[in-house]
């Protein structure tokens, strides 16, 4: 059986700044928040005895971040590896823009279709088929228990730990099927630090748990 953890890099505004949809052309370190919660992810894996075999994150600081800290509080020494596949999306006009900023320009209702069922606003440069082709392939993958994503080969046994951003995380439930029914059961918005788990079973992939949030 294989595992694979989904997180989401941790805070990148502490509490006295103004957050702004931060995208693929933006490249923010963690504030003290976004460590802390990066040490709580590391202490869930080595809580729940989750030992990642590979270990992948964006070529964003944040998720690199986010990933070393995370190894590091659960006393794991393997590498991380970047992949472009789990870049941050591009925002487009609402790059580093407020939320207020954001519904003034493209309404209420599209952040609301976004964060329910994943419908991309006008304006964004986000081709979700390709990011769901991206989620499909690397999960097919890794259940081939051989890794060559990052270059080198490496046994994958078990369990496979990927830090990205929450647009793109929340593409990743289409690998279990039935994307639709997720939609409507789950928030499919990934809060910052938190991770949802997926596993392969006798041929298929099934969602676990989503959007847990390590104390």
């Amino acid at each position: 059986m294989t595992t694979l953890i989904i997180a989401r890099h941790g805070n990148t505004f502490g509490p006295d700044d103004t957050p702004t949809r931060v995208g693929a052309s933006t490249d923010l370190p963690l504030v003290r928040k976004g460590e802390e919660q990066a040490r709580a992810l590391g202490r869930y894996l080595r809580q729940h005895k989750l030992h990642p075999d590979a270990v992948y994150c964006s070529t964003l600081q944040r998720t690199k971040d986010t990933a070393e800290i995370a190894l590091k509080e659960a006393g794991i020494r393997n590498p991380v590896y970047a992949l472009e596949i789990f870049n941050e999306i591009d925002y487009g006009p609402d790059e580093n823009k407020t939320e207020k900023q954001v519904i003034a320009r493209i309404g209420s209702g599209a952040i609301e279709a976004w964060d329910k069922n994943a419908v991309v606003p006008k304006g964004w440069d986000v081709d979700p088929s390709q990011i769901i082709d991206n989620w499909k392939n690397f999960a097919a993958h890794i259940t081939e228990k051989k890794d060559t994503l990052s270059g080198e080969q490496l046994d994958i046994n078990e369990t496979v730990l990927v830090v990205t951003s929450n647009g793109v995380a929340r593409f990743s439930p289409h690998i279990a099927g039935n994307y639709n029914a997720f939609c409507k059961t789950q928030t499919i918005k990934l809060s910052t630090g938190a991770l949802g788990i997926l596993r392969h079973k006798e041929g298929n992939w099934v969602i676990d748990s989503w959007n847990v949030k390590p104390s």
